[in-house]
């Protein structure tokens, strides 16, 4: 019996998809539920999973074509070794009775230990990213000899990298007249220098439309501030240990950032705002985008409601999408929406930098690293560890009052915590 795989049905904002990569070729076998081919929207990676068992037939689109929902990606030939599957227990049962000759068993043993070695590879072909699988493919690399360093034994790009690092290692040990020459790289006409082309992934795309877009229709605007964070760093030294030990993760920044934010928009609510057409659309809700980097590129996953969830489930919900962010495994309706971003180039070092607003919204955040600095308090100089903070925001609605007094109390509420346990 034959069986189409389609394309799934797209969220109404994705109009296509391009296909990124088969993982499986005409006639070879397919196992249940084993991704076939990864789809790459605007946002996200999506999976193709087989639909059953059997071995595929053909392929009706090859890689880099754009789909849309519902159209045939491939014909699949269920296997008839499902009918036969009530007959496997007897057999294993003969088998047990049936008791081998040493030297049948020894003969046995390559072959079942290759058939282990199978469906070890086969384990860890199913714990590839989209991005990951995709760097295994282009490189030949077998995953059954990458060690994972990932939740669950997941082989990260990480962990790639590493493994081409020694085997570029151990080639180079080789003798001279077996070692691999190296292809040349590419040149530009005229320039006698190697360069490489490659195309823009579709979520790069996106990324640059977007930041042009907010660049050429909004008037865009930065305020600073610096935010001295010794009491947010005393609390949390405070009780790290039972936060974690009563939630089960631990007590980060950016659930400060966020209740700080929250409490600066209910004051200033034109910062948590949009514009539509002439409109002035005011947002009575709190869904803030936490950027995350990934390897594909920068995205935004969305707390809904994130004025009614706690400092744990804040965190928890943050951990939880960053990782599957990076895993290619975040949903598209989970980085669609939003009222307001924060973002953090802190991690990387970044001392000051003015981000870009992700439109439609009209205003962003960003949290820098933490450096320790003299400042003079009470007419004393004294150590502070001390973060700027910057505000990018749409200046057609946002006057330059309302993000200096947003920034001031983002500074407030961080610099005196019990704030945002009283909403002062």
């Amino acid at each position: 019996m034959t069986i189409e795989v389609r394309v799934p049905q797209l969220p109404e904002s994705v109009a296509d998809a391009t296909l990124v990569a088969w993982h499986k070729k005409p006639g070879e076998t397919v196992q249940r539920d084993e991704n076939l081919v990864d789809l790459e929207t605007d946002k996200v990676v999506l999976e193709v999973p087989a639909p059953t068992s059997g071995v595929l037939k053909e392929l009706k689109v090859d890689n880099g074509a754009t789909v849309t929902s519902g159209q045939v990606l491939a014909i699949l030939e269920e296997s008839a070794a499902q009918a036969a599957a009530p007959a496997q227990p007897a057999a294993a049962t003969a088998a047990k009775q049936a008791t081998p000759a040493p030297a049948a068993a020894k003969a046995a043993a390559p072959a079942q230990a290759s058939a282990a070695s199978a469906r070890r590879d086969e384990g860890s072909s199913q714990k590839l990213s989209p991005s990951v699988r995709r760097m295994v493919g282009e490189n030949q690399l077998d995953p059954g000899q990458i060690a994972g360093s990932g939740r669950d034994g997941r082989i990260t790009k990480t962990d790639v990298v590493s493994h081409l690092g020694q085997k570029t290692g151990s080639v180079a040990k080789q003798p001279a007249t077996e070692a691999r020459q190296p292809s040349p790289a590419p040149t530009v006409p005229g320039s006698g220098r190697g360069a490489r082309r490659v195309p823009m992934t579709r979520l790069r795309a996106r990324i640059a439309e977007r930041m042009v877009q907010a660049q050429t229709t909004q008037a865009l605007l930065t305020s600073f501030n610096e935010v001295d964070l010794k009491a947010v760093q005393e609390l949390r030294a405070r009780y790290k240990e039972k936060f974690e030990k009563e939630h089960g993760i631990r007590l980060g920044f950016t659930s400060f950032f966020v209740k700080a934010c929250i409490e600066a928009l209910r004051k200033y609510p034109v910062v948590n705002a949009s514009v539509e057409g002439n409109d002035i659309v005011y947002h009575e809700y709190y869904d803030i985008g936490v950027a995350v980097s990934t390897d594909r590129g920068l995205m935004v996953p969305i707390l809904r409601d994130a004025d009614a969830t706690s400092f744990a489930d804040i965190e928890k919900s943050v951990a939880d999408v960053a990782r599957r962010a990076r895993e290619g495994a975040i949903r598209l309706e989970e980085l669609t929406g939003g009222t307001f971003t924060i973002t953090n180039g802190g991690v990387f070092g970044s001392l000051m930098s003015t981000p870009i607003v992700n439109s439609p919204q009209s205003a962003i955040l960003g949290m820098h690293k933490i450096q320790d600095r003299p400042m003079v308090l009470d007419g004393q100089v004294v150590v502070r560890p001390m973060m700027y903070i910057a505000l990018t925001y749409d200046h057609r609605i946002i006057d330059g009052r309302e993000a200096v007094l947003f920034l001031v109390s983002v500074k407030e509420s961080l610099e005196d915590p019990a704030r945002l346990l009283l909403h002062v």
